[in-house]
């Protein structure tokens, strides 16, 4: 839906079951949402958009059409679990060595030829002139994957100003300034990110392959429906919890979460047991953080705080919006990051 017509910068995230798009401008000081839309490939169809650009270019196309959005200009994200990143601790600390270190580093801890790779890496404590060693943020993307991001925007003729890794955006989204030490669970259509974010950097990144297909299959083989009504089923319980604040989780998607649920559990003892930090708090997000009281059963068998993550919480917009806002803003986390970062 178009709200005002204006220059703006588009956030696209180009997901495994459809693509969201989020248009903002910035207005008096403040960033303001334009426009917004989103599609599926095909209802309730889980597709690998990888092996199908025309595709996802089509689907581009057809949001930007329907929802009537303008710019030409767009940022998207790389998915979590398909770029590789780690904190490297450089004995270095003279700038004119440190891209040579970084190099060397990157053929230990990434699995893939580096000529295959798209490096990107960025100095963590630069304004330290105490530490006598460099830790960088080193990120890999693989060029085959690039190309097909620039392939579909080549194609629905929209500029691509800059790829970023979807845990930039979330951060970008969720935590704005809060530096300090926390939990992101994006959990989508067929994977879950979890990251542990500290000062506003991304210290430890992991994935696993259970998401909210996996829950809508255990829904349709538990219920004898089909997808498309297990689907439906799903969305009703997370706007009826939405609604009645209700405190049950039911069994099939406890069952179904257990992995997300250990992960989470793995990834905060490790990041505590070599930073000696403790996470203070977990923000979801994703289509599936509305799943009912999803946040108070992870807070109780976590033992720590878990809320659902307000994207919107930094835009400004028409009031009467923000009950339709808040049914989608867990899915929309990742595309208003995204739009957001050519406006800071």
């Amino acid at each position: 839906m178009a709200l005002l017509p204006s220059d703006n910068y588009l956030g696209v995230d180009i997901g495994s079951t459809g693509i969201k798009v989020v248009e903002l401008t910035r207005d008096k000081g403040r960033m303001k949402l334009i426009n917004y839309g989103f599609s599926e490939y095909k209802k309730h169809n889980f597709i690998d958009w990888q092996k199908n650009t025309q595709l996802a270019s089509e689907l581009f196309l057809k949001i930007l059409k329907e929802a009537g959005i303008s710019s030409k200009n767009a940022v998207s994200a790389l998915p979590t679990f398909s770029v590789f990143s780690s904190v490297l601790n450089l004995s270095v600390t003279e700038k004119k060595d440190i891209a040579s270190a970084v190099h060397w580093e990157a053929k230990k801890v990434i699995p893939l030829p580096l000529e295959e790779m798209i490096l990107d890496w960025r100095i963590l404590n630069e304004n330290d002139n105490k530490s006598k060693n460099t830790k960088v943020l080193l990120t890999g993307a693989p060029k085959s994957l690039v190309k097909k991001y620039t392939e579909i925007f080549k194609m629905a003729e929209v500029n691509l100003l800059s790829l970023e890794t979807e845990t930039f955006s979330l951060i970008r989204s969720l935590l704005g300034g809060d530096k300090s030490t926390i939990m992101l669970v994006e959990i989508g259509a067929s994977t879950t990110d979890v990251s542990i974010v500290d000062n506003n950097i991304p210290i430890l990144s992991r994935s696993i392959d259970v998401g909210g297909i996996a829950i809508t299959k255990a829904l349709s083989k538990k219920m004898n429906i089909d997808l498309v009504k297990a689907e439906q089923f799903k969305y009703d319980l997370c706007m009826n919890a939405l609604k009645s604040k209700d405190s049950n989780l039911p069994k099939t998607i406890i069952d179904i979460i257990a992995p997300i649920v250990n992960e989470i559990k793995y990834a905060i003892n490790l990041f505590q047991n070599k930073n000696g930090k403790k996470t203070e708090k977990i923000v979801l997000s994703g289509g599936s953080a509305l799943l009912p009281n999803i946040s108070g059963y992870l807070s109780k068998i976590l033992d720590i705080k878990v809320i659902i993550g307000d994207p919107w919480a930094r835009l400004s917009y028409p009031e009467d919006l923000r009950p339709l806002l808040n049914e989608i803003g867990p899915r929309m986390a990742v595309a208003i990051g995204l739009a957001m970062r050519e406006l800071e």
